[in-house]
């Protein structure tokens, strides 16, 4: 389970590197090269499609696809660690291991990225994992226990649902990256706004009358899991927005090759995997509320060295404080929200735990770079330095989630058919 964690974690870092080279290659700017990072046998098979892409637009749908197979492979992965590790100190360590395994992932991605980027251009960032997904695939036919069959007259599939959850942050993001672009329609972007707010509406009507929802109502009752992922959406965004911010600053402003930017980089990942190691005890030690907390303010301080980085025009080393404050963020901060996400799971309900964690995540780094990075790098929106907007639009976010995450949410209160009597 963590060995496909760790090729897809690759896969989130080996492509920052190179976005530079992307958009050189294509002909698109900073804000445009969002749509990229929106997306994370489908997995390789959009890999496969990706470094054999003709066009930027052929990309983006590669990017999606591989979206799409890491949102059904992780979460049940990340459930099947859960169900196999009870609640405490046990289930801490796991999901710290897990967690290491991903900053591993993210160590080789920064390295991979520069060396293969200068060496071999950055179509082979997507080619190179394919012979290890087939690995991966192989192996989990042999080593995971199948699931039993389902019963006779179960539930269908909640595909409207689905369909509906996926295009209200893929309309949202859409209508947030095309405002920047100069030319763009008003209508256009009123139009994916407010198409996006009716998917957002139809879905959870959708889920109070569904038999088999995606999301079931009595996921809301439990209000710890819900404040988790709330802040997860939020730290993810910042923290995904600053390894583009890392990126544009040392190739674009510095002039910094792909492999001097990859290198540059390295503080980063190896503090990641010191973090690792060190959390697990400070999570039983502290609990994961305190650890949460000091994620959000050592990523909040990040921000602020950017700002203060960019605006004083330095060079690449001073750099180096902000990663560390970053590699400490997500140390700290996701691990500790991974374990409330999860908090009281049973096996009936630790998929959907899971595999809202997980989404939680993805949509939230995703959103964050199309609105911090989307509205940063726009010069048709404001004439500020673009490090300074998008760092401050991720502070905010950064505010509200240390806010939800400072109020401590108890246990479940209400029941299914309060929320039910709400939404209706």
């Amino acid at each position: 389970m963590s060995m496909l964690q760790f090729f897809i974690a690759v896969d989130v870092t080996v492509v920052n590197i190179a976005l530079p080279s992307i958009g050189a290659d294509f002909d698109v700017d900073g804000h445009a090269l969002t749509w990229v990072v929106v997306g994370t046998g489908l997995f390789g098979a959009a890999s496969l499609l990706a470094g054999l892409a003709p066009t930027f637009e052929l990309l983006v749908l590669a990017r999606l696809l591989q979206g799409a197979g890491e949102a059904i492979a992780l979460p049940a992965a990340m459930a099947t660690i859960v169900l196999t590790f009870p609640d405490g100190p046990r289930r801490s360590r796991a999901l710290s291991v897990w967690a290491a395994v991903a900053s591993c992932g993210l160590v080789l991605g920064f390295v991979l990225s520069g060396i293969i980027t200068a060496h071999l251009g950055w179509r082979w960032i997507f080619l190179v994992s394919v012979p290890f997904i087939l690995i991966v695939l192989l192996a989990a036919a042999f080593l995971v226990d199948g699931d039993r069959p389902a019963a006779e007259g179960a539930a269908p599939l909640d595909v409207p649902g689905a369909l509906l959850l996926t295009a209200c942050p893929l309309l949202f993001t859409f209508a947030v990256v095309e405002a920047a672009e100069p030319g763009t329609p008003l209508w256009v972007v009123l139009g994916a706004l407010a198409g996006a707010v009716a998917a957002g509406v139809g879905f959870v009507r959708v889920e109070a009358r569904s038999r088999n929802p995606l999301l079931p109502l009595g996921f809301f009752v439990h209000r710890t899991r819900v404040a988790a992922n709330l802040v997860t959406m939020l730290l993810s965004g910042a923290l995904s927005t600053s390894f583009l911010l890392f990126t544009f600053y040392l190739q674009d402003r510095l002039g910094v090759s792909p492999l001097g930017a990859g290198l540059t980089m390295l503080p980063l990942a190896v503090s990641l995997i010191v973090c690792s190691v060190l959390v697990p005890r400070l999570l039983d030690r502290w609990g994961a509320h305190v650890c949460v907390l000091a994620g959000i303010g050592c990523t909040a301080a990040a921000m602020a060295v950017i700002a203060l980085v960019s605006a004083l025009q330095t060079g690449a080393v001073t750099m180096i404080p902000a990663m560390l404050l970053i590699a400490a963020g997500m140390g700290f901060g996701l691990v500790g929200l991974q374990y409330l996400a999860v908090t009281g799971v049973t096996d009936d309900d630790a998929g959907v735990a899971s595999g809202v964690q997980r989404a939680a995540d993805q949509l939230g780094g995703a959103i964050g770079v199309a609105v911090c990075v989307g509205i940063g790098f726009a010069p048709s929106l404001h004439s500020l330095d673009p490090f300074l907007v998008a760092t401050l639009l991720a502070a905010v976010g950064l505010v509200t989630g240390a806010v939800v995450a400072w109020r401590r949410p108890r246990s479940p209160s209400g029941d299914v058919e309060s929320v039910r009597d709400f939404v209706q």
